[in-house]
């Protein structure tokens, strides 16, 4: 029976119909925020509004983090949904930051500089390819490398500081380059990074968190390029730091929990 026949039993005329499926408006609409997000940096990237191509790209991280949880919490999370963000991510977190990258600094390096953008953006699809297919596989605890929005934030974070500061691009373009592979590598590595997905939302918190988030805010609004680039330095180097402290603990340095599914990954795993 396809969409939209109709079929008759034993000669009755009784018609069915197939109920077609429909798209949840309420989480789409943040993931389509997001991938606006990541088209507006594209273009102040080419106007050379570089702090607006950071902010944009940094707008869409903070609408990308919501789009799932608005569609858990309203249980509407659908395979469309799921495709969707995966595509709005390549284009705000793998194919904007590396041309960002490439306008405001690593166009300077030659062919050094496209090939360092190339392999951010190869490294983001490859990052984001992985995540779809080891879903059921992976601790939840733990990303299997440096997720694509804060490796997107180290990239941005970096030029909207420079930026701020009045700094060329092209003065600091092997610095760009460096940190471009560094976030693009780190990628597609299987160093785990914490995910936060086991923090409750929904349970009850001491009032003093509500005062820490407070500060936090307080904090980031000092200086928000240099904070926020600082709090993702950070988190960018933290699953190193995690993967160390595992190997010399002698426990499983792999967020893997099973690789059944991926036998052609088993050894990356270790």
């Amino acid at each position: 029976m396809h969409d939209g026949e109709e079929t008759f039993s034993e000669g009755e005329a009784v018609m069915v119909r197939k109920r077609r499926k429909g798209i949840y408006i309420l989480p789409n609409l943040f993931t389509l925020a997001a991938l606006f997000g990541g088209f507006f940096a594209i273009v102040m990237a080419m106007n050379e509004r570089f702090d607006m191509a950071a902010i944009g790209v940094f707008c869409a991280m903070v609408l990308d983090s919501l789009d799932g949880r608005v569609a858990r919490m309203t249980n509407t999370q659908s395979a469309f949904g799921e495709q969707m963000d995966s595509l709005s991510d390549m284009v705000s977190f793998g194919a904007a930051p590396a041309l960002i990258s490439y306008e405001w600094a690593l166009k300077g390096l030659g062919r050094w500089g496209w090939v360092a953008a190339f392999v951010y953006c190869a490294c983001a699809a490859l990052r984001l390819a992985r995540f779809n297919v080891n879903t059921t596989v992976v601790d939840k605890r733990y990303f299997q490398g440096l997720p694509s929005p804060a490796a997107a934030a180290l990239v941005t974070g970096f030029i909207w500081i420079m930026t701020e500061l009045g700094v060329a691009g092209p003065t600091v373009a092997w610095p760009m380059f460096v940190l471009a592979l560094y976030a693009g590598l780190t990628m597609v590595s299987n160093v785990p990074f914490y995910s936060f997905k086991d923090i409750q939302m929904k349970k009850s918190v001491p009032f003093a968190v509500i005062v820490l988030i407070a500060l936090g805010i307080a904090v980031i609004n000092i200086h928000p390029p240099i904070v926020l680039f600082g709090v993702f330095v950070v988190y960018g180097l933290s699953g190193y730091a995690v993967y160390g402290w595992r190997k010399a603990k002698g426990k499983p340095t792999s967020v893997i929990s099973t690789s059944t599914d991926e036998p052609d990954e088993r050894g990356l795993h270790q």
